[in-house]
């Protein structure tokens, strides 16, 4: 018997396809048998380089997103001041649609009623279909100022909060401008002022402003923040307020909207079957050759709660595959998608070789920093940026979770409603 040694300088003189690679192979040419390396120091160099491939991948689009993506991730986009007053202040009804929402009522709908707004004002509340005593709770808070129309459901094609607006606009014909809220949103005294002075001031047709959701319990701070990251990545407001660009959405918590534009646009039955409507709102406005603006605020706020895992788990899965349009190539698109730029970064960093955990932490390093504005924005601790892998691991879970109700025909449920019910 005797033994060849033989060093490999370079991994490539090893071969590419599943090849043992060490600092000194030695081979028995008398048994014909394999090899074995000395030192212990195996690796396959197709998979490194697989590894590293898919590693840089996620850091490139990293930097893509940080730097051309519209500036999704800064949260500096606030209601647009203005030089002065509208000489002449329009009119102007808020639309509240309004589905078993007697617990809340007495804590948001005094603000819309209490509005310092100087022109005409008033509130169309849409009681609809509910069975909790909304309209009598409402009615409880005050009449001044205030409207209750009965909706009794969506007809046939019709989405059911979409319906319910449409109750509230034929309701509202006097409004040259409508404010379409949510029953959990709670508004600032100047609130329609600064709302309709920025809609005026740079003919806006439609200024709508993100409500600041509620974080009080663990769960809440682990999840909202990130509800919203996700939501300006999918739709940069950057983008959103830029003419030039064709990317249009909304938040339907708030949502001041020119009547006319709306008309102009196609009304409500344009987008009468949208399961989710703001998104949809704001897009039909904007296709319609109008400007829009959507940011973020602290003066909106919602008082719902979303105290358990239970409870924001639904509301994500509720829309999830909907946003998709229902389609598992664009599940497993979204899927492939959130894990090679949440979860490949960590995992490089924690398991790879030197040059991949570099590139791992690259990215890392970028997903966390886009994430901390949003994190500030709600005064969270920043660190909790650095699990923002885990959270998106938790939101790939919901989103198959969304497809899977959607195929059970229990999709988008709401209060009693599906998808399907609200045909």
């Amino acid at each position: 018997m005797r033994s060849i040694e033989r060093s490999f300088t370079n991994p490539d003189q090893a071969g590419l396809l599943d090849v043992p690679v060490c600092s000194t192979l030695s081979f028995d040419d008398s048994s014909g048998c394999g090899s074995v390396c000395r030192n212990g120091n195996v690796a396959k160099i197709g998979n490194t380089r697989r590894v590293l491939i898919v590693t840089g991948v996620a850091a490139l689009a990293w930097l893509y997103l940080l730097l051309a993506h519209g500036g999704f991730w800064r949260t500096s986009w606030r209601l647009p001041a203005s030089g002065g007053q509208p000489e002449r202040w329009p009119a102007v009804v808020a639309v509240v649609p309004a589905r078993d929402e007697a617990d809340v009522l007495p804590l948001t709908l005094p603000t819309l009623l209490g509005q310092d707004y100087p022109g005409p004002f008033r509130v169309v509340l849409v009681d609809d279909a509910s069975t909790d005593g909304t309209a009598q709770a409402a009615r409880a808070v005050g009449t001044g100022r205030l409207d209750i129309v009965r909706s009794e459901g969506p007809p046939p094609g019709w989405a059911g909060k979409v319906a319910a607006m449409a109750t509230g606009v034929r309701a509202a014909s006097d409004g040259e401008y409508l404010l379409f809220t949510d029953a959990d949103i709670a508004h600032a005294p100047d609130g329609v002022r600064r709302l309709v002075t920025a809609a005026v001031a740079d003919d806006r047709a439609l200024v709508s402003q993100m409500a600041l959701l509620r974080t009080e319990t663990l769960w809440e701070r682990l999840i909202v923040p990130a509800f919203v990251y996700f939501f300006s990545l999918l739709f940069p407001f950057g983008r959103v307020n830029n003419p030039r660009s064709r990317v249009g959405a909304a938040a339907g918590g708030c949502m001041l909207v020119r009547q006319e534009a709306l008309e102009r646009a196609g009304g409500l039955a344009a987008i009468k079957d949208a399961l989710i409507d703001d998104v949809a709102f704001g897009k039909l406005i904007k296709s319609a050759g109008n400007r829009t603006w959507l940011g973020l605020t602290t003066s909106v706020t919602s008082r719902r709660p979303y105290a358990t895992l239970k409870d924001l788990w639904h509301m994500v899965a509720r829309s999830a595959y909907t946003q998709l349009r229902n389609s598992p190539l664009l599940l497993a698109g979204c899927v492939m998608g959130l894990l090679l730029i949440f979860v490949v970064p960590p995992l490089a960093v924690l398991v790879g070789p030197t040059d991949v955990r570099l590139l791992g932490l690259l990215a890392w390093a970028v997903m966390t920093g886009t994430y901390a504005p949003m994190l500030r924005f709600y005064r969270l601790p920043v660190w909790l940026a650095v699990a923002l892998p885990a959270v998106a691991v938790l939101y790939t879970a919901m989103t198959v979770d969304s497809a899977r109700r959607h195929w059970l025909g229990r999709g988008a449920a709401w209060k009693g409603r599906t998808a399907k019910t609200c045909q």
